[in-house]
């Protein structure tokens, strides 16, 4: 009886939920019809527009002539646009001098902060710590409202294996399952739990998609898969985000299946709307809808804008095609009334969630501004996802941590650069507010035990400063060498056909070599890069990536020690350039290289099959011992559950985190299936000498596919699962999934 009455008090709860969030539906349509039946076409088509501001080419101001849109009704959106003064100017013509008072939509690249910059979202993401990322998203959207913004476009949910191309800097690396978490935690961090709250904003799931595998590593290039691999491996994270509540969706810049993003109703219609279930607007990346023409599927502008219209695009980037064509195309009737307004609805239904028609200056508190910005708390955020993101990949004769008081040479040029901390995408992050890498280190080990000179350029042939450096390093006990790319070398239209470290960095650490002393490179870069020569000539190497603002403090503590590293790749290492893509969730071959024939079969003739450093992989200045798997059972009913346990033992004398990843394989499949998929992590804690279970639960779910006849789910059979510290160092057991 007991059991009968909870059954029916919980059935009860969630049907007056369902009523009570379908009451809250139904009036925010209302709103929206309401506000609709009043607008003119030029009006509707104006919330269909976004243009941009000059801020980031001549300071706070817009181009000639779009002030006179907002006031028309022609513009109901604005980007690159911030501060609470200036927002207010713009947002007081929408409100008070247009005819419908409709507020408008501030954007802005808000990737990985806004004043208060956080590592890069590669960086974030070799950190596997989700409440940490999901912090460092409220923390910069909470920045971003006090300041006037109200959307970013973020997080990129773009999958990439890769390096050459430089926006993989924004995404979080080459697995769609952890790549699905980040996603889903950086929405989460965004938009919080109420989108009208004034201290988070919008999110925006970019870039929808397959943006993150182009041709060769070309940004802007052709991306050529199959749909299985788009579905299985692409498409997952972005699914996680809108999943999370996203309620806004950006078009890439790239085709995928002969058509271009932006005029793909297969993307846009198909999958985003009808299988994903998205609820929100979708916006073009800037210009890509004008952008058709030069693809070759639209004659020009004109029917740029109609394939758009129809595959399901409801607000233009700075293309103005809708402004200039679309009124004319619905009046002879190539667009119907409906596509109009269900577009503007959808961009209305947003508006007024962030709470915009309530209070269209919501996000112009001058006062707030000024808490928020720099605040202690958000700075103290940013040092922690810096140290938790930095990844230890060689650490020989226990060179770090260093000692306090050994006298250090410092030597590079990006040692003292405070705009390379920052990365690309810095959003409105000041480097002169920051400390550099060398003045943090003089701060914590004292001014006369640290040394410094540049030896030479981050970029180009200029050897002249070597000499000065050598002698600056005789004079130390050991010597910490900054190198890699400049921020500037990363990010978007920054692809590479070289991912070796530019310039003569390498060459002058080659001389630095011949005075036999202990050498730490601190690694800053933006992607994977080939260190096949570094790691012979360092004793220790550190990738910080670009760490932000507090990254020269975050550096100077994992460096003595402060913190014990903790980080793990997202991406894969290559030994050289000829082996990309390379990714850990590869499918076997016919011949794979583990077969004793010694010619024929899947391998380099001058060159080993596996990567420098592996997905996963990051050392400690401690040591970790797993015991064997333990399972629950070692059949998996097709409803059941099973639990994968290990032993973790802190066998090293400090304290230490490790990311705990736990893999499985389908052995055998109607379609061929990778050697190992991620499908569990945990970040846990150790002390010297503790020891402490971990346990993971497989779900069949966790196993489903696109079978060979493309229908989502599971197939019975024998599946391989590992645990371990990275994904090639790990313990194996087996299970049988049965139905």
């Amino acid at each position: 009886m007991k059991k009968i009455f909870l059954t029916l008090l919980t059935v009860t709860i969630l049907m007056a939920c369902t009523q009570s969030q379908s009451k809250e539906e139904a009036a925010l349509d209302h709103k929206v019809d309401s506000v609709l039946r009043l607008m003119t076409l030029d009006e509707k088509i104006g919330q269909m527009v976004l243009y941009s501001s000059d801020w980031d080419v001549t300071g706070p101001t817009l181009k000639k002539g779009y002030i006179d849109d907002i006031r028309n009704g022609n513009c109901g959106n604005i980007f690159n646009a911030y501060t609470a003064a200036y927002t207010r100017k713009l947002q007081k013509v929408a409100v008070e001098e247009s005819r419908m008072h409709i507020p408008l939509l501030f954007g802005y690249d808000v990737i990985h902060g806004h004043k208060t910059i956080f590592p890069i979202c590669l960086g974030e993401s070799t950190s596997w710590d989700l409440k940490a990322i999901e912090k460092s998203a409220r923390v910069a959207g909470s920045e971003a409202a006090a300041s006037g913004i109200n959307w970013t476009f973020a997080p990129m949910c773009d999958i990439s294996v890769e390096p050459r191309w430089g926006r993989v800097s924004e995404g979080a690396g080459e697995d769609p399952y952890l790549g699905s978490k980040i996603a889903a935690a950086r929405v989460r961090g965004f938009q919080g739990n109420d989108l009208g709250d004034t201290l988070t904003i919008l999110a925006c799931v970019k870039h929808f998609a397959g943006y993150g595998a182009p041709l060769a590593g070309r940004d802007y290039n052709t991306v050529d898969m199959s749909e299985r691999v788009f579905l299985d491996t692409y498409l997952p994270p972005y699914k996680a985000a809108i999943d999370a509540g996203a309620m806004s969706v950006m078009t890439s810049f790239n085709e995928l299946f002969g058509v271009p993003a932006s005029g793909s109703h297969y993307l846009l219609t198909d999958i985003l709307r009808t299988k994903l279930g998205f609820k929100g607007f979708v916006v073009t990346d800037y210009t890509s809808m004008n952008e058709m023409v030069n693809h070759g599927v639209a004659a020009n502008e004109a029917d740029a804008g109609l394939l758009s219209i129809k595959a399901g695009v409801d607000m233009d980037m700075q293309g103005e095609v809708y402004f200039k064509y679309l009124k004319k195309q619905v009046q002879d009737g190539l667009v119907a009334d409906k596509m109009i307004n269900d577009a503007v609805r959808r961009i209305l239904r947003v508006k007024f969630m962030l709470g915009l028609f309530r209070d269209p200056y919501l996000y112009c508190n001058e006062a707030r501004e000024k808490r928020e910005l720099y605040s202690p708390a958000h700075l103290e955020a940013a040092l922690d996802v810096a140290k938790k993101s930095m990844v230890l990949l060689k650490n020989e004769n226990h060179t770090l941590p260093l000692r306090k008081g050994e006298k250090i040479a410092v030597i590079g040029e990006l040692a003292t650069s405070t705009r390379d901390l920052l990365g690309s995408w810095k959003a409105a992050g000041d480097w002169n507010f920051m400390k550099s890498i060398v003045d943090e280190l003089r701060a914590f080990n004292g001014e006369s035990n640290v040394m410094y000179s540049p030896g030479c350029k981050t970029n180009g042939e200029d050897r002249s400063g070597f000499a000065a450096a050598i002698t600056t390093a005789r004079k130390a006990d050991k010597i910490v060498v900054v190198m890699g790319e400049s921020a500037d070398m990363s990010g978007e239209a920054t692809s590479r056909t070289s991912i070796n470290i530019p310039g003569v960095q390498t060459e002058l650490l080659q001389q630095l070599k011949a005075l036999n002393k202990p050498i730490v490179v601190v690694l800053m870069n933006g992607r994977p890069l080939d260190l096949s020569k570094e790691t012979t000539l360092a004793t220790s190497i550190l990738e910080v990536w670009f760490p932000g603002t507090m990254g020269g403090k975050a550096i100077t503590q994992v460096l003595f020690g402060e913190y014990n590293p903790s980080g793990k790749l997202t991406m894969t290492f290559p030994r050289n350039l000829g082996q990309v893509p390379i990714y850990y969730y590869e499918k076997n071959t016919g011949r794979p290289i583990y077969i004793p024939d010694p010619k024929y079969k899947s391998r380099y003739i001058d060159s080993p099959n596996d990567p420098l450093f592996p997905f996963g992989f990051g050392l400690s200045y401690t040591t970790f011992a797993y015991s064997d798997i333990r399972l629950s059972t070692k059949e998996l009913s097709d409803k059941g559950e099973l639990k994968a346990t290990v032993n973790m033992t802190n066998t090293g004398g400090v304290t230490g985190e490790e990311v705990v990843q736990c893999y499985v394989r389908d052995l055998v499949g109607s379609v061929t299936r990778p050697v190992k998929e991620l499908k569990g992590f945990e970040k846990i804690t150790l002390k010297a000498g503790e020891n402490r279970n971990v346990t993971f639960t497989i779900t069949p779910d966790m196993l489903a596919f696109h079978r060979l006849d493309m229908t989502y789910g599971t197939e019975p059979g024998d599946y391989k699962l590992f645990i371990g510290g990275n994904s090639r160092d790990v313990k194996e057991t087996g299970f049988k999934l049965v139905k």
